[in-house]
């Protein structure tokens, strides 16, 4: 399960106290790479401190893209009782400046790569006998920002110890080790990447990231720098095979492909094993609120099981049940709220807790997502709002989904309920096509095996690109329009 344990005094902290130690026995070890650009652990450690000494803000905002001085920003501004709140830095200036006005007069942004992190000395900001200092366990040191219905993303903000509870149970779940180097290819600022930074330097593991999204430097990364494990979002994972295949880049030191955002389907999943035929394909539930739930492992040579629903079992140390509205825990293979209780979970909301968006069951916890267990593996349905009722039956976009994309011909689709008047609503399909094309009569075909005739589309079209909101997240209610609207982008498939 990695490195344990810390010389001296064992802290705290998510991680500072581990940077302590890689720092003292391994200074001049390689602990983070932004574009080939090398920290030490000596040097990322040395660094921060030298930030965190001169008495850095309170709340410390950082809004940066990535690289070796948002390491160092990061660590520095989460030393002694300290708070981060991380930005996206493409945000447009006037949302990061209502979140730095939100955060109080206590916050201060870093100023820039070149810079230290600005602001008044925080009564317990100093550090003490010149290291960086472990805060209360219980205290908060991350305030994370999470995409809602409103313009300003909702924040909430997370315990010194959750997260170390959290390291411990991801690097026992995945298998990270002092060997291991991590390539976590897209931004800091996002928590998926932001989490693997923060857990390679508490498990004394080299973290490997770019300055921008560059697929063939991924692939330059992976065949010349050692990378033996990818953290990245589905998508990513899609476009690295498939282009890994044609270019022919070798991808068997690659022992570990760990993915998060949404479930993998069939093409990418098939894709992944040709061109990584070595890794484990670890894939896995959580949502921001709560950190890790449940997951599952698909190791090398093992036969693919796409198209369900299924997202494996129960994290290490989290209890998962599904509960209705009520809070009744309801029977094995009944859908109702996904509710988990564990140390990982949140502290709840700085702001835009609407009473829905995190709500608690005598201690068990539920952000929406609606799934069932069954033989002790969670299924997840997605989101309650999502959810389509056609003639009196539930069903879910989520598996929908999954199941047309095992179908061949199909590069990605993408399912919703639009009104009707006979079933209240019934279920379309919008299609992007792989190379080549699909018929409806191939995708209704397709479907006859894995998917119950009450939950398969009425309609099918075919759409020239992936219908995205602003912020680039798939859309089913930009596909309705485009359908009522007869747009360009949409065409009915016969």
């Amino acid at each position: 399960m990695g490195a344990a344990g810390s010389a001296g005094k064992v802290g705290p902290m998510p991680f500072l106290n581990r940077l302590q130690r890689w720092a003292d026995e391994r200074p001049d070890d390689t602990a983070v790479v932004v574009a080939g650009k090398r920290l030490s652990w000596s040097g990322l450690r040395d660094e921060a401190e030298a930030i965190a000494a001169g008495g850095a803000a309170e709340i410390t905002v950082l809004a940066e893209r990535n690289s070796t001085h948002f390491a160092v920003a990061f660590a520095a501004a989460v030393a002694g009782e300290r708070q981060c709140a991380v930005l996206d830095p493409t945000w447009p200036e006037q949302l990061r400046a209502e979140i730095v006005h939100r955060l109080g007069p206590a916050a201060e942004a870093v100023p820039g790569r070149a810079g230290a992190a600005a602001g008044a000395p925080a009564a317990d900001g100093r550090l003490a006998d010149g290291r960086l200092a472990d805060g209360d366990p219980e205290s908060s040191f991350l305030i994370g920002l999470t995409s809602g219905t409103t313009s300003v993303p909702k924040a909430f903000t997370r315990s010194r110890r959750s997260w170390q509870q959290s390291f411990e149970a991801s690097m026992e779940f995945f298998g990270l080790s002092q060997e291991d180097k991590t390539l976590a290819p897209g931004p800091l600022a996002a928590s998926l990447n932001l989490y693997a930074l923060a857990e390679c330097l508490y498990a004394g593991s080299e973290f490997h990231t770019l300055e921008s999204f560059d697929v063939g430097d991924v692939h330059a990364a992976i065949s010349h720098d050692g990378i033996t494990r990818l953290v990245l979002v589905p998508t990513m994972l899609r476009l690295f095979s498939e282009r890994g295949l044609t270019g022919c880049v070798d991808a068997s030191g690659l022992r570990s492909i760990i993915c998060a955002g949404s479930k993998l389907d069939a093409r990418t999943l098939e894709a992944a094993r040709r061109w990584a035929p070595n890794a484990t394909i670890f894939e896995y539930y959580g949502a921001s609120e709560l950190s890790f739930v449940s997951g599952t492992g698909l190791p090398a040579g093992r036969p693919l099981d796409a198209g369900g629903t299924g997202i494996g079992r129960p994290f290490p140390g989290v209890d998962v049940r599904i509960m209705d509205d009520a809070g009744d825990v309801l029977t094995d293979g009944a859908a109702g709220n996904i509710s988990v209780r564990s140390g990982m979970v949140s502290n709840g909301y700085l702001w835009g807790d609407d009473g829905q968006a995190l709500r608690c069951f005598n201690g068990w916890f539920t952000v929406g997502d609606q799934g069932y267990l069954e033989n002790g593996e969670l299924h997840i349905l997605g989101r309650r709002a999502d959810m389509i009722i056609t003639a009196g039956k539930n069903v879910y976009p989520h598996e929908v989904e999954l199941a047309l994309a095992s179908v061949p011909g199909v590069a990605s689709a993408v399912a919703a309920g639009m009104d009707d008047d006979v079933r209240g609503q019934r279920v379309v399909a919008g299609i992007v096509p792989s190379h080549g094309g699909v018929t409806a009569t191939q995708l209704k075909t397709g479907l006859e095996e894995i998917l119950p005739k009450d939950k398969r589309p009425l309609q099918y079209f075919a759409l020239a690109e992936l219908p995205l909101t602003d912020r680039g997240k798939i859309s089913r209610r930009v596909m309705l329009d485009w359908i009522t609207a007869r747009d360009s982008r949409v065409r009915r498939l016969v």
